[in-house]
C-alpha cells in the first residue's frame, strides 16, 4: 500500500475506502450515502482527489494480493493495522468512524469484512466508550 501522511485527508479517505470495498462490492448505495453527506468535504478532500483514493486503494489491493473475483476484499491483519495507524487524531477518528458506519449501514445490510474493518477500527483506536455512547436509546 503506498503511505500517506498521518492524519492527512487521504489516510482518513482510504480507511472509509476500506470500508466500502470490505465486502468485495463497491455499492452505489453505499456511494450515494457518502455523497448526500459531502464526506469527501468532511475529510478535506475535494471530489476528484476522492476518487483517485479510492481507485488507488483498489489499485493497491490488486497489486498487495492476488485474489479470486468471487472473495470478498480481504486485507491482512498487519496492513488493517497499519492504515488504520495513519489515522491518530482523535477528532479525525471520531469522524472517519462515523462515515464508515454511515457508509456500511446505507444498505441495510452489515457483512462480516464490513464488521471486521469497523471492529478493528474501534477496537485500535481505543473507541469502545464512543461506540456505546451513540447505541444508547434516546
Amino acid at each position: 500500500m503506498r503511505p500517506y501522511p498521518c492524519n492527512s485527508p487521504e489516510a482518513a479517505g482510504r480507511v472509509l475506502a476500506l470500508a466500502l470495498m470490505a465486502d468485495g462490492d463497491l455499492s452505489s448505495v453505499e456511494l450515494s450515502r457518502l455523497e448526500e453527506l459531502q464526506a469527501h468535504t468532511q475529510l478535506g478532500l475535494r471530489r476528484p482527489t476522492w476518487h483517485q483514493v479510492l481507485h488507488e486503494f483498489c489499485a493497491d489491493l490488486l497489486q498487495a494480493r492476488r485474489r479470486s473475483w468471487d472473495d470478498p476484499c480481504r486485507i491482512d491483519p498487519l496492513t488493517l493495522s497499519q492504515l488504520l495507524a495513519e489515522v491518530d487524531d482523535p477528532a479525525l477518528r471520531e469522524n472517519v468512524l462515523a462515515l464508515c458506519l454511515e457508509a456500511v449501514e446505507a444498505d441495510h445490510v452489515v457483512t462480516d469484512g464490513e464488521w471486521l474493518v469497523l471492529s478493528a477500527a474501534v477496537e485500535q483506536w481505543g473507541m469502545h466508550r464512543h461506540m456505546l455512547a451513540q447505541a444508547e436509546p434516546a
